[in-house]
């Protein structure tokens, strides 16, 4: 199978390519493809990111399928204005524009697995979501929404479209994980805030697991929640993850520090989603790490 990927060089697109690349022919876009090729290491051919519409359909022409997972990272500093713009125009111009070059190819490609997140849900409490939940109304629950759409836009092309709602994404070398072990390596690790908001996770090997299924079952179409079937509590999470590092959790973040120093941004980690991944279960995939314990295992300890 012939892919093309966009944000390929991040946390979750290197280890898609390393997953894919030794059976299917990838094709990552970056803006800078020297340093792509760098970093996939052979996995993929890196090409520049297309400019304009032509350049698009050029792009996508005789590919069989398409994985999106580019956008500028939500968390990596306070949310002014201008980062709540990037953060909203890197999703919603870049995915219009790939959707515009799949509408014009002449051979377009059979399957786009577009992502979004959980964060589409908006703060629902103790509520179970599944993929008929409605959308939030918070800015990353427009956001998402805004970038689904787009996505969604492919179909009028005649192109089975997946919208993968991804949860917090644990792996063995970066994403929020990495973030969070300093502190409890530092004993002074604890939930944030009151530690009842729901955290919806999921190992990396099972999103790069379940981006696989959606590209080769034909079944797969509509919203799909990428997140484990066991969402669990910050608290919940907190002490699980104390308990595999052998910290205590012990020291928690009350929300005023956290909105003194982070503003808006710390909505995303004083609230939540409880999402369950019924379209996903339904299409028969068997998670790898369904248990957090098991999942921060595999994350954290010495590989053999």
């Amino acid at each position: 199978m012939k892919i093309l990927v966009t944000g390929a060089t991040g946390f979750v697109g290197q280890a898609l390519c390393r997953h894919l690349g030794g059976e299917d022919q990838l094709i990552a876009l970056a803006r800078d493809p020297q340093n792509a090729d760098r970093r996939l290491g052979g996995t993929a051919e890196a090409r520049p990111l297309p400019t304009t519409s032509s350049e698009w359909a050029a792009a996508v022409e005789g590919c069989n399928a398409v994985v999106n997972l580019a956008g500028e990272s939500i968390a990596s500093g306070r949310w002014t204005e201008d980062r709540k713009k990037r953060i909203l125009d890197s999703r919603v111009d870049l995915t219009r524009a790939l959707v515009s070059g799949i509408a014009a190819a002449a051979k377009k490609p059979r399957v786009l697995v577009s992502a979004s997140a959980v964060g589409y849900y908006g703060p629902r409490g103790d509520e179970e979501l599944d993929e008929t939940a409605p959308a939030g109304d918070d800015f990353l629950a427009r956001v998402c929404l805004a970038w689904e759409r787009e996505a969604a836009a492919a179909e009028s092309s005649g192109v089975r479209t997946v919208r993968l709602r991804i949860g917090v994404v644990l792996g063995d070398d970066g994403g929020a994980l990495a973030r969070m072990v300093t502190p409890f390596k530092l004993f002074a690790g604890g939930p944030l805030g009151s530690g009842t908001q729901w955290m919806s996770w999921v190992h990396r090997d099972d999103l790069i697991g379940l981006i696989d299924l959606c590209l080769r079952d034909t079944r797969a179409s509509g919203a799909v929640n990428a997140t484990a079937p066991a969402p669990r509590t910050m608290r919940e999470f907190c002490r699980t993850l104390g308990n595999v590092l052998g910290r205590p959790s012990w020291a928690p973040v009350p929300a005023f520090v956290l909105r003194l120093a982070l503003g808006e941004m710390s909505d995303m980690l004083l609230t939540g989603q409880r999402v369950l991944p019924r379209a996903a279960l339904r299409l028969g995939y068997q998670f790898r790490h369904p248990d957090l314990k098991g999942a921060l295992r595999a994350s954290l300890e010495p590989r053999g």
